[in-house]
């Protein structure tokens, strides 16, 4: 008997693959952006290897020094560093950005594509909800929750991810209405395909260009909402660092004016992700848009 032989791969998709990663390649504040937003998350992975001092160690005779060759960024007014805490921040922060994102993306997918797929009464309850979900701010419902749930870091990631989902559905939705009326849609029915595989092989994947700027608008807000509920005190609780509970010293005005060290690092460090997260996501959506020209 002779060997198995594995079949070749798809020359078409990989010549794809090539297109998608040369535009994307051509977006340069996307490249650069990619670089940028992976050391931070490699200072984030590798925290406890290149932190100064442990984060939550006070040193009450190093209090409210200015930045030196023993604490690159200086201390707190209870004398911890400022730098082991931002790269430790890092993690907090990333952490809700990515898996709040995860979460409102998950929920929106499928209720939105089960809505613009199925229309009927199967629609008009998914948007119904989605319209009393989106007519209250959803910052005052975050600020409800957090004030009476228990505080931890996956509680906001929850809080977040869970009341993010409604702009997804609705994004979603209307791709699946255009897209499901499409001639590739109707072969795929004719052809015998179930529902459940039209939606996930045929439609999803060209309703994803539209939703990549979502995802990655999504994950700055997601980093910048937690930052403003830490800032106001309802964040992740302490020891646990992140850049909106070292933010929350600005709140103090004598050390918004006279040590800055402690709260620029982190405002700096949200600025930059945000930043890169959009450069990406903008380069993602270009390089996966058909539309472009090759």
């Amino acid at each position: 008997m002779s060997d198995a032989v594995a079949p070749p791969l798809n020359p078409r998709s990989e010549r794809s693959e090539n297109r998608l990663l040369k535009r994307f390649r051509r977006n340069r504040p996307a490249v650069v952006a990619t670089f940028v937003l992976s050391a931070i998350i490699l200072l984030a992975i590798f925290a406890p290897f290149v932190e100064r001092h442990p984060f939550d160690q006070m040193q009450l005779r190093a209090r409210s020094q200015p930045p030196s060759a023993e604490h690159w960024l200086g201390t707190d007014r209870v004398g911890r560093d400022v730098w082991s805490r931002t790269v430790h921040g890092a993690r907090v922060s990333l952490i809700v950005g990515f898996a709040a994102t995860a979460i409102a993306v998950s929920i929106g997918v499928v209720l939105g594509s089960l809505a613009g797929y199925h229309g009927g009464w199967v629609e008009a309850l998914i948007m119904r909800a989605t319209d009393v979900l989106m007519t209250f701010p959803p910052i005052i419902i975050m600020l409800t929750l957090a004030a009476f749930a228990p505080r931890g870091l996956w509680v906001i990631v929850f809080i977040i991810g869970g009341l993010s989902w409604p702009g997804v559905a609705r994004l979603v939705r209307g791709q699946f209405l255009s897209l499901k009326e499409q001639e590739f849609v109707a072969a795929a029915r004719a052809l015998g395909n179930p529902g459940g595989r039209v939606m996930v092989v045929h439609i999803l994947p060209n309703a994803l260009p539209p939703l990549m700027a979502m995802v990655s608008f999504g994950i700055g807000n997601a980093i910048l909402t937690e930052a403003g509920l830490s800032f106001l005190g309802l964040g992740v609780p302490p020891p646990a660092p992140s850049w909106g509970t070292m933010l929350e010293a600005a709140r103090n005005l004598d050390i918004l004016r006279n040590l800055p060290w402690t709260w620029m690092p982190p405002a700096i460090m949200i600025v930059i992700t945000v930043l890169c997260v959009n450069f990406i996501g903008d380069g993602l959506r270009d390089a996966t848009d058909a539309r472009m020209v090759v």
